[in-house]
């Protein structure tokens, strides 16, 4: 027992439950005041419809008293008297004496004044018992003839009062069926209401727990607690995400920036261990040289972290891409011809996307360096940067014709740290297009990786497209 008052309890404080109460009031309310008005209605049209059948009955007796005289009256009377479910008829005399009629005794003072009674008298047929209170009711109009006698036409309230009557019961039934099925309805959407919420909170707990790829469930209804799980689910699994990048990163760093450190920590040995004042120096040099790689890595590190986290240093805003693509060309275009390559530009004119300039302006520098130093020594020494609108997104890319990235490893290169073993030589941290895979996650757009030319067997290149929705979500 304790057990199911601590499960309604509990039913009773859910938000469903307790609207559900408030609805199921104001439908008993509702249906309330529809019985008492319904019925009434009822009640008052039969009387307003017995009331004309009167009056026009009272004109026809009065008619057939003037051309048939008493003899007619009598036998018109005697007539409609027998016939089922006929009115109450009396012919009286000036005292009020019952002379004919259908009607054996009648409320005292009911003939006393013509027209209609105003209130409802009670009456007696002949072969009724008399029942003191309980006898029946009727309304009546009296008319006076000229001759002095008094003529009644009455109708039974007994007809419009038993409609009323069936009217409210066959209202009350129904309402009393409609109320017990709210009730059950009521009781299963608590009960699922708090079914889902229980789901909601062990899920809640597990997570709480650690374990963060736990999700809350969905019902697939659409409703307003699959809005809210859907919603939280979404940011789970942004915080999944960026728990598990912090946690690549205390990994990366722990393996990847163990050889310069290393590095840095022999330098200064050399140093302390030589006696010339130009080994010292050449030493010093060269950490200092470690140093910056060892800044520019952790500056790296941290645009990403603060890109993913969507700590961006500006706000996005509408930018003119197609200028941001002239200006790195531009700016990269010398270190290219330095290194023997062609810098190649296929840039439409006037473009403009929702974004951030420094960071699209970065990603984009990464990407020409990256085909410059992956392209010098290739056979064809070029690299193409491109801007091209298509139906619904615009597409930044920038191609090279170096070694390339395999297909089975395109995955794995935009990851933090992650270099092949043919780029090992190569300067650089491994972090270019990391950054550029969260600069186009933070623009709602993608990063796609392509072979530049794959009809080749060596040297095939590798085409890194930035695709922009025009509209991003």
């Amino acid at each position: 027992m304790q057990r199911l008052l601590g499960r309604l309890t509990a039913l009773y404080r859910t938000t469903a439950v307790r609207l559900s109460a408030i609805y199921l009031l104001l439908f008993a309310v509702c249906a309330a005041f529809l019985v008492f008005y319904v019925s009434s209605m009822s009640e008052g049209l039969l009387q307003q419809q017995m009331r004309e059948a009167v009056a026009q009955e009272t004109e026809q007796i009065e008619r057939v008293f003037d051309n048939n005289g008493m003899n007619g009256l009598l036998r018109t009377l005697e007539r409609r008297a027998r016939q089922p479910g006929a009115n109450l008829y009396i012919i009286a005399s000036p005292t009020g004496e019952v002379l004919a009629g259908n009607v054996a005794a009648i409320q005292p003072g009911v003939l006393d004044n013509e027209g209609w009674t105003e209130t409802p008298f009670r009456y007696q047929r002949y072969q009724e018992e008399a029942r003191g209170s309980n006898r029946p009711m009727a309304y009546a109009q009296v008319t006076f003839l000229s001759n002095g006698l008094r003529v009644l036409v009455g109708r039974d309230l007994g007809e419009p009062e038993n409609f009323r009557k069936l009217v409210r019961q066959a209202l009350m039934v129904a309402l009393g069926v409609m109320g017990v099925g709210a009730l059950a309805i009521w009781y299963l959407i608590g009960r699922n209401a708090l079914k889902r919420m229980d789901r909601m909170s062990d899920a809640s707990q597990r997570i709480m727990a650690g374990d963060l790829s736990q999700r809350l469930p969905t019902s697939g209804s659409g409703d307003e607690f699959d809005r809210l799980s859907e919603s939280l689910n979404t940011m789970l699994g942004r915080i999944e995400k960026l728990n598990e990048g912090l946690k690549q990163v205390s990994d990366n760093i722990a393996h990847d920036l163990k050889t310069p450190l290393t590095r840095l920590r022999n330098k200064a040995e050399a140093a302390l261990a030589g006696n010339e004042k130009a080994d010292h120096r050449v030493a010093l040099e060269e950490m200092i040289g470690e140093s910056d790689q060892l800044i520019r890595t952790f500056n790296a590190l941290l645009m990403i972290s603060r890109v993913e986290a969507g700590q961006a240093p500006a706000e996005m805003s509408a930018i003119d891409i197609s200028g941001i693509a002239h200006d790195s060309a531009e700016l990269y275009e010398p270190v290219a011809e330095d290194c023997g390559l062609k810098l190649v530009t296929e840039i439409a004119d006037g473009v403009e996307i929702k974004g951030n300039r420094e960071l699209v302006g970065q990603a984009l520098g990464n990407l020409i360096d990256n085909a410059i130093k992956y392209a010098e020594g290739s056979d064809d020494p070029e690299i193409r940067v491109s801007l091209v609108p298509r139906e619904g997104d615009v597409v930044l890319s920038v191609a090279d014709s170096g070694a390339g990235v395999p297909d089975d490893k395109r995955d794995e290169v935009v990851k933090r740290f992650v270099r092949l073993d043919a780029s090992r030589s190569k300067p650089g941290t491994g972090l270019g297009l990391s950054l550029v895979g969260a600069v186009m996650e933070m623009h709602h757009g993608r990063l796609e990786l392509d072979t530049t030319h794959p009809e080749r067997e060596n040297n095939r290149g590798l085409t890194v497209r930035m695709v922009f929705p025009v509209r991003p979500d």
